[in-house]
């Protein structure tokens, strides 16, 4: 291999362009393949255990698989909550001061809303601190309380400026299928007291069909997250994507001079 070329390589595909800000968007994703996705792994693989140990004894037979597997699925999906909220909330906190018309694009325009600053940054406390107590809460009312005002929190974040959202195709959003997920993982931590306590299992039915739904979401949420990825630019690049037509698929170049001085790869 020519040293030359690997070295010009690692000066293109390495961070050497990458400013503070880009670095921290790598944040969201990283976290997610990193723990999120590993996470959902297991604990998938614990839920299929539990529910094929459960039919067994049910049955009147034994079952191969140990008892524990039932109280590990509980600890790694109360695991799966946080991460997945926390990922939701880095997110969130990122495209809130870093995304298009955020506070750092309100800032330098000159049109920043300290009250705005000051709430958001409650929000993200409140929110956190309900997550917390929803761990902690053993009654049904509190349980409900802290799950709805953790939704909540959630919703009201993602409503704030900075935030892409690709409303007009919600369906197939990152955005909402991550806040769909999130609330989904919260009101499963909800309702675990419930499903053990409740005799005829409509509460563990639930659950079963609920998060179903979610893995399906948590796919998607890897389709959606790569594409976007390759959509957002870097921070240095914006000005420049940003000018193109994004309806006819180019992009104009003023001055190709600036092109001359820049070795060729390949």
């Amino acid at each position: 291999m020519n040293i030359t070329h690997s070295f010009q390589s690692q000066l293109i595909f390495g961070f050497t362009f990458l400013k503070n800000e880009d670095i921290i968007s790598l944040i969201h994703p990283a976290l997610a393949v990193a723990f999120v996705f590993p996470l959902i792994g297991i604990v998938t693989n614990f839920a299929w255990q539990t529910r094929q140990r459960r039919l067994a004894v049910a049955g009147g037979g034994k079952s191969k698989i140990p008892p524990i597997v039932g109280r590990e699925h509980v600890q790694i999906g109360r695991w799966l909550t946080g991460s997945v909220v926390g990922v939701t909330l880095v997110a969130l906190a990122y495209s809130v001061v870093f995304g298009f018309n955020g506070f750092i694009d309100k800032q330098e325009k000159g049109n920043l809303d300290n009250f705005q600053v000051i709430f958001v940054a409650l929000m993200f406390v409140a929110t956190i601190a309900s997550l917390v107590l929803l761990y902690r809460a053993k009654p049904k009312l509190w349980r409900a309380i802290f799950a709805t005002l953790s939704g909540m929190g959630l919703v009201i974040l993602g409503s704030q400026d900075g935030v892409w959202r690709l409303s007009k195709e919600w369906y197939w959003s990152h955005y909402y299928l991550g806040i769909a997920v999130s609330l989904l993982m919260i009101f499963s931590l909800a309702i675990v007291e419930d499903i053990y306590k409740d005799r005829a299992n409509r509460w563990r039915y639930v659950h079963i069909i609920l998060n179903c739904f979610a893995l399906l979401l948590f796919i998607g949420q890897g389709i959606t997250g790569s594409r976007d990825l390759l959509e957002v630019p870097l921070s240095w690049q914006k000005p420049a994507i940003y000018k193109c037509n994004f309806n006819k698929q180019v992009c104009r170049v003023n001055n190709s001079d600036i092109f001359q001085d820049i070795p060729k790869i390949g």
